[in-house]
């Protein structure tokens, strides 16, 4: 016999009661509730699709509006998935570590991906509305500086430390390991030579761990997948900037192309990238 359905709509479901209301309504989906859309809440949707308040009547600001807020939410996750492959590799699980890693390459490739909506804005279009942003700039973005930060990009401009609402995440993210430290460590570990102060040696320590093969290899080659995935991001930034503006200043009080090309000259991890001369 089967179990009546209750009225669970806003809480928790069982399998058990997702097989009854299945049933109960012959296969076909259950539109009307007697309270809010579960699905409204769960996610917090009607919150989220109130967010979006452009400051002009330029049609193209809400298109760059929604893509920053959607870059944001990519990078939270990105920062989510490889805060856990860090605590992974801490506990010498390399298998959980490169199946959150593989989690979170199509976050990479979203982020990337978001370029693409951004460079269909006009010049015209985005000088429509960029002096409504005021002093705003993705230079600020906190989420984008703990993802770097946790992939062991540590180098912060002492102005964005002293931020009110940004410096103090930055220190407490800046206080934890990264990705890096902790492969670094994972690496020595199983007895490489490698030593995080001595850049040759953890060269040579990448360059046999290439050699042999096995499970560290693969996380090898899963850390430069990210830093590709992340440097073609700031490739394609640059970019984009270039077509919209040229070489006009940031709105972040920088001065533009000339500085985003100095940031595009960092490298995450860059042993493990220069140990492929040692092959």
């Amino acid at each position: 016999m089967t179990d009546p359905v209750q009225d669970t709509d806003t809480g928790p479901l069982s399998a058990r009661e997702r097989a009854a209301r299945a049933d109960a309504s012959g296969g076909e989906p259950i539109g009307a509730v007697e309270t809010r859309s579960p699905y409204l809440d769960y996610e917090h949707i009607d919150t989220l699709l109130s967010l979006q308040t452009p400051r002009t009547a330029e049609p193209a600001e809400m298109s760059f509006f929604v893509m920053g807020q959607v870059k944001e939410l990519l990078f939270k996750l990105a920062h989510h998935e490889f805060a856990a492959a860090r605590d992974q590799l801490a506990a010498d699980d390399i298998a959980g570590a490169l199946w959150t890693m593989r989690r979170a390459a199509p976050v990479q490739r979203m982020l990337l991906e978001a370029w693409q909506s951004l460079s269909r804005l006009s010049p015209v279009e985005f000088a429509n509305f960029r002096d409504a942003l005021g002093a705003a700039s993705g230079v600020q973005s906190e989420m984008y500086r703990r993802l770097e930060i946790v992939l062991g990009h540590r180098q912060i401009h002492p102005s964005l430390l002293d931020t009110p609402g940004l410096g103090a995440a930055l220190r407490d993210e800046l206080s934890r390991p990264s990705l890096y430290d902790e492969a670094v460590r994972l690496v020595a570990r199983r007895g490489f030579p490698a030593a995080p102060d001595d850049p040759a040696a953890l060269r040579h320590a990448w360059a046999e761990v290439y050699r042999a093969g096995g499970e560290l290899a693969l996380l090898a080659e899963a850390l430069s997948d990210v830093a590709f995935a992340f440097h073609s991001w700031r490739a394609v930034h640059v970019l984009v900037v270039e077509k919209m503006i040229g070489d006009l200043p940031g709105s972040g009080g920088t001065s533009g192309l000339a500085w985003l090309h100095e940031v595009n000259r960092h490298r995450f991890f860059p042993e493990l990238w220069a140990a492929r001369a040692g092959l």
